[in-house]
């Protein structure tokens, strides 16, 4: 059992869903000091080593990031300091205290240019200062040196917080039609998924193994096909949970090109992650990324 662990960036989506998740367990593991941005400034060096050695924390979970991959194009310098620097510091810190250290990674360290599934050991080669400065984060972590878990996921969404599943269900609400990008591939994976899964693998690391690991929900689709399954399964729910009828139908949901929806930072166009890694090692079970999406959903409050 670990006696304290630290969590940082619980506002937001994978630091609610896992201080939820170690309540509902609370019984396996000790104390758990949970700090949001404002308690532990990510972009401040000597601010994360006075919160760390004055917690003293025998596990740091830092799912805390620099997400705004679009604006991270015009600040790259916020962007290294939270997502590289950061976690490099963390782990220095944790080393000094004999503590292990669990951090949140992304699919955008990939070009998304490979025919198949991604593995941990495939080249690396971001397209975007975000996924650069994730995969200096990692970098910085490694050479500490310290027990560590990487957790490399992709098209994080849930119920909490700003993500594509409360978009689309707001747009869906104001909107006739739709136009959602139809040629990027990945594995939606809802931030309550990602909680449960590292809970169980804090049940089985005894800090013998260190290093990169794919965390998904199983099976693949595309943002038009995700759109599309958010809007039939809200539908499905719909009379059950006393939600608002959405303006949109299915068939009205268009697929376009990522030409036709230009933004600042380059996307992989494959984002597909091979888990079979994480499955070996701890032999724990993913859900698929549709069942996730519906268990989201029915989580949610009515609205």
């Amino acid at each position: 059992m670990y006696k304290k662990i630290l969590l940082t960036g619980i506002s937001g989506q994978v630091g609610h869903a896992l201080q939820q998740a170690f309540s509902a367990r609370h019984t396996l593991f000790g104390e758990l000091v949970c700090l949001d941005r404002y308690q532990l400034d990510l972009s401040n060096q000597q601010a994360i080593r006075d919160v760390v050695q004055a917690i003293k924390p025998d596990l740091i979970i830092n799912p805390a990031a620099y997400t705004a991959v679009d604006k991270a194009e015009t600040e790259p310098g916020l962007a290294y300091a939270i997502n590289s620097v950061a976690p490099g510091v963390l782990a220095e810190e944790a080393a000094k205290l004999g503590a292990r250290l669990i951090h949140l990674s992304t699919d955008y360290v990939y070009a998304g240019n490979k025919v198949g599934l991604y593995v941990e050991d495939d080249a690396t080669a971001p397209l975007s200062v975000y996924g650069k400065s994730k995969l200096a984060g990692e970098e910085a972590i490694r050479s500490v040196g310290l027990p560590h878990l990487i957790f490399r996921t992709s098209w994080v969404y849930g119920a909490y917080g700003k993500n594509f599943l409360n978009t689309i269900l707001r747009l869906a609400k104001e909107r006739d039609q739709m136009s959602i990008v139809g040629d990027q591939a990945g594995a939606p994976t809802s931030s309550h998924s990602i909680a449960d899964t590292i809970v169980q693998v804090l049940g089985q690391w005894h800090g013998d193994v260190s290093g990169v690991y794919h965390l998904v929900n199983a099976g693949f689709t595309t943002w038009h096909g995700f759109a599309t399954a958010i809007v039939e399964e809200y539908s499905h729910l719909r009379s059950v949970k006393g939600w608002q009828p959405l303006k949109v139908q299915v068939e009205n949901i268009q697929a376009i090109t990522t030409a036709e929806y230009p933004t600042p930072a380059v996307r992989p166009a494959n984002s597909c992650l091979d888990c079979h890694r994480l499955h070996r090692d701890f032999s724990v079970t993913i859900p698929n990324w549709r069942n996730a999406l519906i268990a989201e959903l029915k989580a949610m409050p009515s609205n």
